[in-house]
């Protein structure tokens, strides 16, 4: 007599962290969810219905601390990836207090022996766009990709080519794509945006 194969919880648990899988679990729920953001603004359904989708997806991400322009640009940039190319956007790191910035810029001293090779990844808090509240840190690749083609419709630029997941909102410029954070002091902005 053959066994049937049944799966186990560990197995189903381990299909459902599958990053596929989440996203259609994410999108899912979006949809289910436009009923009720209808009934509580008829006009904002389908954004609110994705922030509370994105909101569930990726928990531990908050947008506190953001600048308003920024919040808003990154709220309606990731609408419009979820809504119009199935694609996920989440946040892993936004505003940082300067004291959280400080930390990681002297683990990173620590880590790679010198303040020069530090700057390349993490900037001092007085230099930090984290710390002004206008830089984000997106994943996954494929929500950062999405973010480097569509971005300046919403003022949101990948800053540099050694950091695929940092983008930082900038009102009336057009920043210079740095190779990595300290190649420029200060930055150099090429063209007015329009």
């Amino acid at each position: 007599m053959r066994a049937h194969w049944r799966p186990t919880v560990d197995a189903m648990t381990e299909i459902l962290r599958r990053p596929r899988v989440l996203a259609a679990a994410t999108r899912i729920l979006a949809v289910l969810l436009l009923p009720v953001a209808f009934l509580r603004s008829p006009a904002r359904c389908r954004y609110l219905a994705c922030q509370w989708a994105l909101a569930m997806r990726y928990p531990a991400e908050d947008l506190a601390g953001l600048s308003a322009p920024a919040h808003a640009a990154f709220t309606a940039a990731r609408t419009e990836a979820f809504w119009r190319d199935r694609q996920l956007i989440g946040l892993t790191s936004g505003h940082r207090d300067a004291a959280h910035q400080h930390r990681l810029f002297t683990d990173a001293v620590r880590r790679t022996g010198s303040v020069t090779e530090a700057r390349r990844w993490v900037l001092p808090p007085h230099e930090s766009a984290h710390v002004r509240g206008t830089a984000l840190d997106v994943r996954p690749t494929e929500g950062a990709a999405w973010l480097e083609r569509h971005g300046s419709a919403y003022r949101l630029y990948r800053r540099y080519d050694n950091e695929w997941w940092h983008f930082e909102y900038h009102a009336d410029t057009v920043p210079l794509r740095l190779p990595y954070p300290d190649a420029c002091r200060p930055s150099t902005m090429v063209r007015m945006a329009g």
